[in-house]
């Protein structure tokens, strides 16, 4: 074929790629906006591994509550769905084996009448004893296994609950820790205190998951960890194991109330403490435990916030560990935005029930590091007024200013001063809180997932950028340069940035490139051209990317993943596209890939999870990521070829 031919071909095969573009946009937009609620918002479900319904289960066998076989019976479907074919239960889609989450489903099949000897139970257990048996549980799944009377409480490490009476001056104090480490620790402590024992109306054991009886076993927790820090903290926790019964009775029974006041005053309604299951799970134990009835007001509404988070569908019933409205309906917004046309007209009345649920009046759990700060920020779930989400506010605002700056000035005013407000020192922004930097509490027995901390990430530092730049902020601005600065630090050396609350690198790489774009920083700079190279040498063979949650693990490779998904292949060429790169081959082929893999409903299949709670320990599924990414990324596409541009004007 001649040169001329070649072209005439390669423009023709342009053509038609535009050509399913634009279908899939109008077909997307067309799916998304169907799933919009009447109130105007958009909410999916957020799905975990086995640990969240296999808790669920354990809690209603702990408070003795009625047998209910027909539930049981879908969350037993559940958790057989997602076996992991090593027999037990990975922390995410396709993922390795995990002790803790095969311990706690394996537990949850028994309580609901799986026989022991059947397939499924075989399998776990086999895989369960062959990686060194229940003993080689998280700190949490100990702590869980000692509610229920199947190991000792020396399993676990001393968290005494007169950690309520210490000066903040301490080394350890819970406003050195994360809204989430608080919100679990706080009606924790009055558990471990209690140490009451599980109804456990059917009197279920596990003690088969055990390679030596667990009465027997000496070095519980913690061992392998190494350092100095480890020791030390391991040797204080030896002497709090001997001390802790010598504490004054009367100061145990006031921090006792102190914990429970403390509860009380963030219990959020029928949305929960801290709004995220966990907490809200041990909120109800802890009224139990104390005896308050079943009807007593809070104990009530307590046990009642965790219904909200059941997901009934197909014979199946598993429990979410939160609720990701705000979230969802944020970014939902901007994919329609981007689709422009009809789809845009849906935003309105998303952004306006986004408006109503702006946090104004309460100064949470934030505000001991923000002195003079005004309240300003939204949640990331329907109600959650003492922890406010950094990273939604970024997001909402973003939405609003793209919108109808006018009509959101007031929202958009105030969530710009709780966002400068929240700067850390060191120029980043973390999710919930300022300045969440006491690693050394990481190292703590009780720690051993090590996500204590709240500190500044590149991700939501970068969302954070973005807003600030497209709101008008330039990099003159001393704020505005710290962020910059902290971003350029933070760049791995490989070129990418490290994703906190998406997987992993591409999620990281993704959201400072469109920052740094917002900002001014120029395509051509060498941290954006490295990143850039980074995120093309990741792309898959069908031209997509995909990332495996393993990458959290420093021995793993970062970008990479066994299959390409929708959501991840998104970001990577909203990335590229906001470093200039729309005409790049790699952009294209990322085009190709979302067109061809492109449902009948206008939607994608992801199975895989692309989100993250806690690295290494805790991963999420958005089942919205499949909706409104590709979306976003293919009309951002068509937007940048129909108006022959190459330069983006939004923060995202």
């Amino acid at each position: 074929m001649s040169s001329r031919g070649l072209m005439a071909a390669r423009e023709q095969g342009f053509a038609d790629l535009l050509g399913r573009v634009e279908a899939g946009v109008a077909s997307a937009a067309d799916a998304l906006g169907r799933l919009q609620r009447p109130e105007g918002h958009w909410a999916f479900e957020l799905e975990a591994d086995a640990t969240i319904p296999a808790e669920y289960i354990l809690l209603r066998h702990f408070l003795g509550e009625p047998g209910d076989p027909v539930l049981e019976a879908k969350v037993v479907r559940y958790l057989w769905s997602i076996q992991g074919e090593h027999g037990g239960w990975p922390l995410f889609h396709g993922g390795d084996f995990n002790m803790s989450a095969s311990v706690k489903a394996y537990y949850a099949l028994k309580i609901c009448g799986e026989h022991v000897n059947a397939p499924v139970m075989k399998r776990a257990r086999d895989a369960i004893l062959a990686n060194g048996g229940a003993k080689e549980s998280n700190v949490f799944t100990l702590i869980q296994l000692a509610l229920y009377g199947q190991v000792p409480w020396r399993a676990v490490p001393v968290m005494p609950v007169e950690i309520m009476a210490l000066p903040r001056w301490f080394p350890f104090h819970l406003d050195k820790v994360s809204y989430w480490s608080r919100t679990v620790i706080v009606p924790l402590l009055v558990l471990m205190a209690r140490r009451p024992l599980a109804r456990n109306p059917r009197k279920v054991d596990v003690r088969e998951l055990f390679v030596t009886p667990p009465e027997q076993v000496k070095d519980w927790y913690n061992y392998k960890r190494k350092g100095a820090w480890a020791a030390f903290f391991r040797g204080i926790d030896r002497v709090l194991q001997r001390a802790q019964v010598l504490f004054p009775t009367k100061l145990r029974e006031r921090c006792i109330r102190d914990a429970v006041k403390w509860v009380s005053e963030r219990l959020n309604g029928e949305d929960g403490l801290g709004a995220i299951y966990p907490a809200m799970a041990n909120s109800v134990m802890m009224y139990d435990a104390l005896g308050y009835a079943e009807t007593h007001p809070e104990r009530a509404i307590a046990r009642a916030s965790l219904e909200k988070l059941m997901v009934f569908k197909d014979g199946l019933a598993y429990c979410q560990p939160c609720l990701s409205p705000v979230w969802d309906t944020a970014l939902a917004a901007h994919a329609m935005l981007e689709a422009g046309d009809d789809a845009a007209e849906r935003v309105k009345p998303a952004l306006d029930w986004l408006k109503d649920r702006q946090i104004l009046d309460v100064y949470g759990d934030w505000a001991v590091n923000c002195p003079g700060v005004r309240p300003g920020g939204w949640a990331f779930q329907y109600n959650n007024a003492y922890y406010p989400d950094v990273d939604d506010t970024a997001v909402v605002a973003l939405a609003m200013d793209r919108t109808d700056r006018e009509r959101y000035r007031e929202s958009i005013d105030r969530a710009t001063e709780w966002i400068f407000g929240l700067q850390s020192k060191n120029g980043g922004w973390g999710a919930f809180d300022k300045d969440n930097e006491y690693y050394y509490l990481n190292h703590i027995p009780f720690a051993d997932h090590g996500a204590l901390l709240d500190p500044p990430t590149a991700d939501v530092s970068a969302r954070c950028l973005s807003m600030l730049a497209q709101l008008g902020y330039k990099q003159d601005h001393p704020k505005v340069k710290a962020a910059v600065d902290y971003l350029f630090r933070e760049q791995e050396a490989d070129g990418s940035w490290f994703g906190r609350w998406g997987t992993n690198y591409v999620y990281g790489t993704w959201s400072v490139l469109c920052a740094l774009n917002a900002v001014g920083v120029p395509a051509d700079h060498p941290s954006v051209r490295k990143a850039v190279a980074w995120l093309k040498s990741k792309q898959r063979a069908d031209g997509g990317w995909g990332e495996d949650g393993a990458s959290y693990w420093a021995d793993q490779p970062r970008g990479e993943g066994k299959e390409s998904t929708p959501s991840q292949t998104a970001w990577a060429v909203l990335g590229l596209m906001a470093a200039g790169g729309v005409d790049d081959p790699a952009v294209e082929q990322g085009m190709q890939y979302l067109t061809s893999t492109q449902t009948e409903d206008g939607l994608w299949q992801e199975e895989y999870f692309t989100a993250v709670g806690f690295p290494r320990v805790f991963y999420l599924r958005y089942h919205g990521y499949r909706a409104f990414f590709p979306l976003w990324a293919m009309a951002r596409y068509r937007n940048l070829k129909r108006g022959n541009a190459t330069s983006i004007i939004h923060g995202m």
